[in-house]
Protein backbone atom coordinates (compact mmCIF):
# COMPACT_ATOMS: atom_id res chain seq x y z
CA UNK A 1 0.00 0.00 0.00
CA UNK A 2 1.56 3.55 -0.77
CA UNK A 3 2.26 5.66 1.95
CA UNK A 4 -0.84 8.12 2.97
CA UNK A 5 -0.08 11.89 3.05
CA UNK A 6 -2.85 14.51 4.52
CA UNK A 7 -3.69 16.62 1.57
CA UNK A 8 -6.78 18.91 0.71
CA UNK A 9 -7.55 21.63 -1.37
CA UNK A 10 -10.54 23.66 -1.30
CA UNK A 11 -9.52 26.81 -3.40
CA UNK A 12 -11.75 27.12 -6.42
CA UNK A 13 -15.51 25.09 -5.99
CA UNK A 14 -17.70 24.85 -8.94
CA UNK A 15 -21.32 24.78 -7.71
CA UNK A 16 -23.17 23.40 -10.16
CA UNK A 17 -27.41 23.37 -9.79
CA UNK A 18 -30.39 23.15 -11.77
CA UNK A 19 -32.28 25.52 -9.83
CA UNK A 20 -34.27 22.44 -8.66
CA UNK A 21 -34.85 21.13 -5.08
CA UNK A 22 -32.44 18.69 -5.25
CA UNK A 23 -29.87 21.33 -5.78
CA UNK A 24 -30.66 22.79 -2.06
CA UNK A 25 -28.26 21.14 -0.31
CA UNK A 26 -25.08 21.30 -2.66
CA UNK A 27 -25.76 25.25 -2.66
CA UNK A 28 -26.18 25.83 1.00
CA UNK A 29 -22.75 23.91 1.88
CA UNK A 30 -21.26 25.00 -1.25
CA UNK A 31 -21.79 28.60 -0.12
CA UNK A 32 -20.91 27.26 3.83
CA UNK A 33 -17.54 25.93 2.50
CA UNK A 34 -16.12 28.96 0.82
CA UNK A 35 -16.96 30.74 3.70
CA UNK A 36 -15.15 28.60 6.02
CA UNK A 37 -12.09 27.86 3.83
CA UNK A 38 -12.29 31.46 1.78
CA UNK A 39 -12.27 29.33 -1.85
CA UNK A 40 -13.39 31.00 -5.01
CA UNK A 41 -16.74 30.46 -5.66
CA UNK A 42 -18.24 30.11 -9.22
CA UNK A 43 -21.88 28.68 -9.59
CA UNK A 44 -23.20 27.24 -12.97
CA UNK A 45 -26.13 25.48 -14.69
CA UNK A 46 -26.54 23.98 -17.42
CA UNK A 47 -29.36 24.14 -20.12
CA UNK A 48 -28.88 21.35 -22.85
CA UNK A 49 -29.79 22.15 -26.20
CA UNK A 50 -28.91 20.47 -30.01
CA UNK A 51 -29.38 22.27 -32.86
CA UNK A 52 -32.36 20.90 -33.80
CA UNK A 53 -34.20 22.04 -31.02
CA UNK A 54 -32.79 25.36 -30.81
CA UNK A 55 -34.03 25.78 -34.41
CA UNK A 56 -37.60 24.61 -33.60
CA UNK A 57 -38.35 26.25 -30.23
CA UNK A 58 -35.76 29.13 -29.66
CA UNK A 59 -38.21 30.67 -27.54
CA UNK A 60 -38.44 27.90 -24.63
CA UNK A 61 -34.53 27.74 -24.86
CA UNK A 62 -34.90 31.72 -24.14
CA UNK A 63 -36.72 31.12 -21.20
CA UNK A 64 -34.92 28.43 -19.77
CA UNK A 65 -31.86 30.30 -20.20
CA UNK A 66 -33.94 33.27 -18.29
CA UNK A 67 -34.68 31.13 -14.75
CA UNK A 68 -31.58 29.68 -14.76
CA UNK A 69 -30.10 32.87 -14.91
CA UNK A 70 -32.47 33.87 -12.76
CA UNK A 71 -31.47 31.26 -10.00
CA UNK A 72 -28.24 32.00 -10.39
CA UNK A 73 -28.68 35.15 -8.83
CA UNK A 74 -30.37 34.14 -6.21
CA UNK A 75 -27.14 31.91 -5.21
CA UNK A 76 -25.26 34.67 -5.54
CA UNK A 77 -27.55 36.70 -3.26
CA UNK A 78 -27.03 33.67 -0.93
CA UNK A 79 -24.00 33.76 -1.08
CA UNK A 80 -22.90 37.51 -0.15
CA UNK A 81 -25.20 37.37 2.98
CA UNK A 82 -22.88 34.72 4.11
CA UNK A 83 -20.02 37.12 2.80
CA UNK A 84 -19.19 34.75 -0.24
CA UNK A 85 -18.78 36.56 -3.69
CA UNK A 86 -19.98 34.03 -6.01
CA UNK A 87 -19.92 34.30 -9.89
CA UNK A 88 -22.15 32.52 -12.14
CA UNK A 89 -22.62 32.02 -15.52
CA UNK A 90 -25.52 29.72 -17.55
CA UNK A 91 -24.29 28.06 -20.35
CA UNK A 92 -25.69 26.10 -23.57
CA UNK A 93 -24.43 22.82 -24.23
CA UNK A 94 -25.81 19.05 -25.92
CA UNK A 95 -24.63 17.07 -22.67
CA UNK A 96 -24.25 18.98 -19.51
CA UNK A 97 -21.91 16.33 -17.72
CA UNK A 98 -19.25 17.89 -20.45
CA UNK A 99 -19.73 21.67 -20.20
CA UNK A 100 -19.50 21.11 -16.39
CA UNK A 101 -16.26 18.88 -16.71
CA UNK A 102 -15.15 21.25 -19.14
CA UNK A 103 -15.34 23.98 -16.99
CA UNK A 104 -13.84 22.43 -14.06
CA UNK A 105 -10.72 22.11 -16.13
CA UNK A 106 -10.97 25.40 -17.84
CA UNK A 107 -10.86 26.85 -14.29
CA UNK A 108 -8.62 24.69 -13.02
CA UNK A 109 -11.38 24.27 -10.14
CA UNK A 110 -10.39 22.39 -7.19
CA UNK A 111 -14.24 20.46 -6.05
CA UNK A 112 -16.90 20.15 -8.08
CA UNK A 113 -20.20 20.36 -5.55
CA UNK A 114 -23.41 19.30 -7.05
CA UNK A 115 -26.77 17.55 -5.21
CA UNK A 116 -28.40 13.88 -5.85
CA UNK A 117 -31.56 12.87 -6.99
CA UNK A 118 -32.32 10.07 -4.64
CA UNK A 119 -34.04 6.83 -5.16
CA UNK A 120 -37.03 6.15 -6.76
CA UNK A 121 -38.95 3.28 -5.92
CA UNK A 122 -38.53 -0.16 -3.85
CA UNK A 123 -34.69 -0.15 -2.88
CA UNK A 124 -34.43 1.12 -6.48
CA UNK A 125 -31.01 3.01 -6.58
CA UNK A 126 -31.09 5.86 -9.04
CA UNK A 127 -28.68 8.44 -9.46
CA UNK A 128 -29.03 11.35 -11.79
CA UNK A 129 -27.44 10.96 -14.46
CA UNK A 130 -25.43 13.74 -14.78
CA UNK A 131 -24.47 13.54 -11.04
CA UNK A 132 -22.89 9.95 -12.32
CA UNK A 133 -21.35 11.05 -15.83
CA UNK A 134 -19.97 14.43 -13.93
CA UNK A 135 -18.09 12.22 -11.39
CA UNK A 136 -17.29 9.37 -14.26
CA UNK A 137 -15.39 12.02 -16.40
CA UNK A 138 -14.51 15.12 -13.71
CA UNK A 139 -10.50 15.67 -13.42
CA UNK A 140 -10.96 16.97 -9.81
CA UNK A 141 -12.92 15.41 -6.93
CA UNK A 142 -17.16 15.97 -6.67
CA UNK A 143 -18.91 16.11 -3.37
CA UNK A 144 -22.26 14.95 -3.50
CA UNK A 145 -24.70 16.52 -1.34
CA UNK A 146 -28.28 15.12 -0.84
CA UNK A 147 -30.99 17.94 -0.18
CA UNK A 148 -31.05 17.74 4.10
CA UNK A 149 -27.36 17.15 4.34
CA UNK A 150 -25.13 18.92 6.25
CA UNK A 151 -21.44 19.10 6.44
CA UNK A 152 -20.14 20.20 9.74
CA UNK A 153 -16.93 18.38 9.55
CA UNK A 154 -17.47 16.76 12.79
CA UNK A 155 -17.20 12.88 12.36
CA UNK A 156 -15.61 11.65 8.99
CA UNK A 157 -16.16 7.96 7.45
CA UNK A 158 -13.21 6.87 4.77
CA UNK A 159 -13.32 3.66 3.48
CA UNK A 160 -9.97 1.55 1.80
CA UNK A 161 -9.02 -1.14 0.14
CA UNK A 162 -5.99 -0.72 -0.11
CA UNK A 163 -5.98 0.23 -3.84
CA UNK A 164 -4.69 3.55 -5.47
CA UNK A 165 -7.98 4.95 -5.26
CA UNK A 166 -8.73 3.92 -2.03
CA UNK A 167 -5.05 5.76 -1.36
CA UNK A 168 -6.09 9.05 -2.69
CA UNK A 169 -9.42 9.14 -0.53
CA UNK A 170 -7.55 8.40 2.51
CA UNK A 171 -5.27 10.83 1.92
CA UNK A 172 -8.11 13.54 1.48
CA UNK A 173 -9.90 12.33 4.37
CA UNK A 174 -6.94 12.88 6.60
CA UNK A 175 -6.81 16.11 5.69
CA UNK A 176 -9.91 17.32 6.14
CA UNK A 177 -9.84 15.30 9.55
CA UNK A 178 -6.76 17.32 10.65
CA UNK A 179 -7.47 20.90 9.15
CA UNK A 180 -11.29 20.55 11.11
CA UNK A 181 -10.15 18.68 13.87
CA UNK A 182 -12.51 15.78 13.58
CA UNK A 183 -13.47 12.61 14.14
CA UNK A 184 -11.88 10.10 11.59
CA UNK A 185 -13.33 6.47 11.35
CA UNK A 186 -11.91 4.16 8.90
CA UNK A 187 -13.59 1.08 7.29
CA UNK A 188 -12.28 -2.11 5.60
CA UNK A 189 -14.61 -4.46 4.38
CA UNK A 190 -14.15 -7.93 3.19
CA UNK A 191 -17.27 -9.36 1.00
CA UNK A 192 -19.45 -11.75 2.80
CA UNK A 193 -19.23 -14.26 0.50
CA UNK A 194 -15.44 -14.05 0.90
CA UNK A 195 -15.61 -14.05 4.69
CA UNK A 196 -18.43 -16.56 5.40
CA UNK A 197 -17.90 -19.69 2.23
CA UNK A 198 -20.75 -22.13 2.32
CA UNK A 199 -19.71 -24.84 -0.43
CA UNK A 200 -18.13 -27.40 1.51
CA UNK A 201 -17.89 -30.07 -1.27
CA UNK A 202 -16.40 -27.63 -4.10
CA UNK A 203 -12.58 -26.55 -2.92
CA UNK A 204 -13.99 -25.14 0.51
CA UNK A 205 -10.47 -25.49 1.71
CA UNK A 206 -9.23 -22.76 -0.85
CA UNK A 207 -11.92 -20.25 -0.46
CA UNK A 208 -11.25 -20.48 3.58
CA UNK A 209 -7.72 -19.23 2.37
CA UNK A 210 -8.63 -16.62 0.50
CA UNK A 211 -10.87 -15.46 3.01
CA UNK A 212 -8.20 -15.45 5.59
CA UNK A 213 -5.75 -13.54 2.80
CA UNK A 214 -8.97 -10.95 2.21
CA UNK A 215 -9.33 -10.81 6.29
CA UNK A 216 -5.52 -10.61 6.44
CA UNK A 217 -5.51 -7.55 3.70
CA UNK A 218 -8.74 -5.56 5.19
CA UNK A 219 -6.78 -5.79 8.66
CA UNK A 220 -3.64 -4.45 7.15
CA UNK A 221 -5.41 -1.42 4.89
CA UNK A 222 -7.41 0.06 7.62
CA UNK A 223 -4.32 -0.50 10.20
CA UNK A 224 -2.19 1.42 7.73
CA UNK A 225 -4.56 4.17 7.38
CA UNK A 226 -4.85 4.32 11.07
CA UNK A 227 -1.08 4.82 11.68
CA UNK A 228 -1.28 7.84 9.62
CA UNK A 229 -3.79 9.61 10.85
CA UNK A 230 -2.37 8.91 14.39
CA UNK A 231 0.95 10.53 13.02
CA UNK A 232 -1.40 13.33 12.43
CA UNK A 233 -2.76 13.30 15.76
CA UNK A 234 -6.08 12.83 14.51
CA UNK A 235 -8.79 11.40 16.72
CA UNK A 236 -9.25 7.80 14.80
CA UNK A 237 -10.84 4.80 14.62
CA UNK A 238 -10.49 1.63 12.69
CA UNK A 239 -12.87 -1.36 12.00
CA UNK A 240 -12.79 -4.67 9.44
CA UNK A 241 -16.49 -5.08 8.74
CA UNK A 242 -17.95 -8.09 6.64
CA UNK A 243 -20.80 -8.20 3.91
CA UNK A 244 -21.74 -5.99 1.01
CA UNK A 245 -19.11 -3.48 0.70
CA UNK A 246 -21.10 -0.63 -0.22
CA UNK A 247 -23.97 -1.78 2.87
CA UNK A 248 -21.21 -1.70 5.32
CA UNK A 249 -19.90 1.52 4.90
CA UNK A 250 -23.46 3.04 4.85
CA UNK A 251 -23.90 1.06 8.54
CA UNK A 252 -20.33 2.76 9.60
CA UNK A 253 -21.62 5.94 8.58
CA UNK A 254 -24.44 5.53 10.44
CA UNK A 255 -22.84 4.43 13.64
CA UNK A 256 -20.02 7.31 13.98
CA UNK A 257 -22.71 9.76 12.87
CA UNK A 258 -20.68 10.68 10.07
CA UNK A 259 -21.49 13.60 8.23
CA UNK A 260 -19.11 13.48 5.46
CA UNK A 261 -18.32 9.59 3.61
CA UNK A 262 -15.14 9.74 1.48
CA UNK A 263 -14.55 7.60 -1.11
CA UNK A 264 -12.33 7.05 -4.33
CA UNK A 265 -13.16 6.56 -7.57
CA UNK A 266 -12.35 3.77 -10.22
CA UNK A 267 -12.38 6.90 -13.17
CA UNK A 268 -13.97 5.63 -16.46
CA UNK A 269 -13.43 2.95 -18.73
CA UNK A 270 -14.55 2.42 -22.35
CA UNK A 271 -15.70 4.82 -25.40
CA UNK A 272 -17.54 7.46 -23.63
CA UNK A 273 -18.89 5.10 -20.82
CA UNK A 274 -17.88 5.43 -16.50
CA UNK A 275 -17.59 3.41 -14.44
CA UNK A 276 -16.79 5.36 -11.01
CA UNK A 277 -16.93 1.76 -9.07
CA UNK A 278 -20.43 -0.12 -7.96
CA UNK A 279 -19.41 0.71 -4.23
CA UNK A 280 -18.93 3.85 -4.38
CA UNK A 281 -22.26 4.50 -6.48
CA UNK A 282 -24.18 2.42 -4.36
CA UNK A 283 -22.74 4.75 -1.32
CA UNK A 284 -23.64 8.04 -3.06
CA UNK A 285 -27.17 7.11 -3.90
CA UNK A 286 -27.93 5.26 -0.33
CA UNK A 287 -25.82 7.99 2.20
CA UNK A 288 -28.13 10.85 3.64
CA UNK A 289 -25.10 12.32 4.51
CA UNK A 290 -22.06 14.14 1.56
CA UNK A 291 -19.96 12.46 0.08
CA UNK A 292 -16.75 13.10 -1.49
CA UNK A 293 -15.48 11.11 -4.66
CA UNK A 294 -12.04 11.68 -4.50
CA UNK A 295 -10.39 10.99 -8.01
CA UNK A 296 -6.78 10.27 -8.12
CA UNK A 297 -3.92 10.81 -9.91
Amino acid sequence: MAEIYPITNTERLLLTTDGSEFSEGAVREAISLAKQCSSKLTALSVVEVNAEFEALAPQFIEKQEKEARQNLEKVAAQAKKEGVACEYTVFDGEDAYKVITDEAAKTKASMIIMGRRGRKGLKRLVMGSNTARVIGHASCNVLVVPRAAQVDFKSVVVATDGSPFSVAAASEALGIAKRNKCRLTVVSVVPAELAAPTDIDFASVSREKLADAEMQAAEKNAKAVKDAAQKEGIDVKAFVMTGKPADAIIETAKDAKADLIVVGSHGRTGLDRLLMGSVAERVIVLANCAVLVVKGE
